[in-house]
């Protein structure tokens, strides 16, 4: 009998729940912050590169906090990091919200930093524990309820942003995930079940520092991009990875198990799950600041447009997660979605008319939609059904890890692109309006080149979705 048998029906329910709740935050606060980046621009008189910057330091504090994190959930148990990561996101979002009455942009980085740090707490630690409590024969469809919550953050974040940003300010949105926060609270404290499967072990601090520091290091020379710090960070950054995998080779208790990429389908799902946030990520940043500048709405309408691919996902992620449960070759779907979703990428390069075309940024948003929603589900079931109990806290906090490097690989192609062919000087009329024809072509320009890198990872990430394997292996011993 597997595991996860003994825990009743309302325990289920109670962890998923707790657990929708808590994921609902992170994408709700996300795409409503993409409608107030251009209020906050005029605000804070930032241009379109430091505005990135609110996006991108807040995946750069999940990424370097989320595979410590793992670790520690590990050994001190999922359910008190996921408590924890609640707390500092509720506590960081409040002052964030009260950056503007100090006026200052830098607390506002700071705090979205630490609302990337719990976030990585909730997200990592939601979907292992989900993992252990629901059957085989149901966690397909846990998780993927469990998606479509994140899917309907993403859904629901526009148009609330929007009617936030216009009648209320955008500093507003920032106390609007209080309720979630405090309603995953409440159904998490009555979870019964803490799990801890490496208790007694120790927590590798200096390969913890190790790679939170490499990857602090070398994301921020990326994001410098083309100034020569920036190639002058990511090659310290270089330097300190190859101390980092000295150091884990002979650690007790490395804070990173590449041996669990002995598995197969493991290893090539979650290169899929890299690339497809690698690849779209920036959508909504680039559609959001799109349709304001250059298309002249207002962040409401923007917002409404905008909607229309995350409410797609929600509807899509549901069926498909129930869907993968009954399906034997769990690479269809996956890779299907992948497919979908390269040529939604494919689409947004011919975005080249003087006048915005709304029926096709509408097609647009629809084709990704139907490609996320095909996709996302399946692939976490197949991942996290692919390894034993004992990894499934790793293997879920390496799924988190790459997701959110893929997001910020992502932010990080559409900041180099920015700089590199508009400047900083030329950024900075995302905020006020493109109004020339020079600067239209060169935002063009962006595009293309941005999401021509985009397209080439979403076929990278199809063919390592196809070519996983049939299914998990060893399933029938791991359940």
């Amino acid at each position: 009998m597997a595991p996860s048998a003994k825990f009743i029906t309302p325990e289920m329910r109670t962890l998923l729940i707790a657990c929708c709740a808590g994921v609902f935050i992170m994408p709700l606060m996300s795409t409503m912050m993409n409608l107030a980046l251009v209020d906050m621009g005029r605000f804070f008189d930032v241009g379109a590169e430091s505005l990135a910057l609110v996006n991108t330091i807040f995946l750069l504090g999940s990424v370097v906090s989320m595979v410590p994190l793992a670790k520690i959930s590990d050994i001190v148990g999922r359910k008190k990091i996921f408590i924890i990561g609640l707390i500092i996101t509720t506590i960081c979002s409040i002052i964030a919200g009260l950056s503007a009455y100090a006026g200052n942009f830098t607390i506002l980085l700071a705090m979205r930093f630490g609302m990337g740090a719990g976030s990585a707490a909730v997200s990592l630690t939601s979907v292992a524990m989900l993992t252990e409590v629901f059957p085989f024969e149901r966690r397909g469809w846990a998780i993927g309820i469990q998606t479509a919550f994140i899917y309907f953050g993403s859904a629901v974040g526009p148009a609330f942003g929007g009617v936030i940003c216009q009648f209320l300010g955008w500093n507003t949105i920032f106390f609007f995930i209080l309720p979630f926060a405090l309603l995953a609270l409440f159904f998490i404290s009555k979870f019964n079940m803490n799990f801890k499967l490496h208790e007694g072990k120790k927590l590798d601090q200096k390969g913890s520092v190790l790679f939170s520091a490499t990857v602090m290091i070398t994301m921020f020379g990326a994001i410098f991009l083309p100034d020569p710090k920036g190639f002058i960070l990511i090659a310290v950054g270089m330097v300190m990875l190859y101390f980092f995998f000295r150091h884990i080779k002979g650690a007790e208790f490395p804070v990173l198990n590449f041996g669990i990429f002995k598995y197969k389908v493991f290893s090539r799902s979650v290169i899929a799950t890299f690339m497809n946030y690698a690849s779209s990520y920036s959508v909504s940043f680039f559609l959001a600041i799109y349709l304001q500048s250059i298309g002249m709405l207002n962040p409401m309408n923007a917002g409404m447009i905008i909607v229309i691919q995350p409410a797609i996902q929600v509807v899509l992620t549901i069926k498909f997660g129930s869907q993968s449960d009954r399906i034997k070759d769990k690479r269809i779907l996956p890779t299907l979605g992948m497919a979908i979703t390269a040529a939604g990428v494919l689409m947004i390069m011919f975005l080249g008319e003087p006048n915005i075309n709304l029926p096709f940024i509408c097609v647009i948003l629809a084709v990704l939609g139907v490609g996320y929603g095909v996709f996302s589900a399946p692939n976490t079931s197949a991942v996290m059904s692919s390894v034993p109990p004992k990894l499934r806290g790793e293997a879920s906090g390496m799924v988190a890890l790459l997701r959110q490097l893929g997001m910020m690989v992502s932010m990080t192609i559409a900041m180099c692109t920015i700089s590199i062919i508009m400047g900083s000087s030329s950024s900075n009329a995302f905020i006020y309006g493109l109004t020339s024809a020079e600067q239209f072509s060169a935002f063009i320009a962006v595009i293309q080149v941005a999401f021509g890198i985009c397209f080439v990872m979403c076929v990278i990430g199809t063919l390592a979705s196809w070519f996983r394997g049939k299914n998990p292996e060893g399933i029938s011993e791991f359940e």
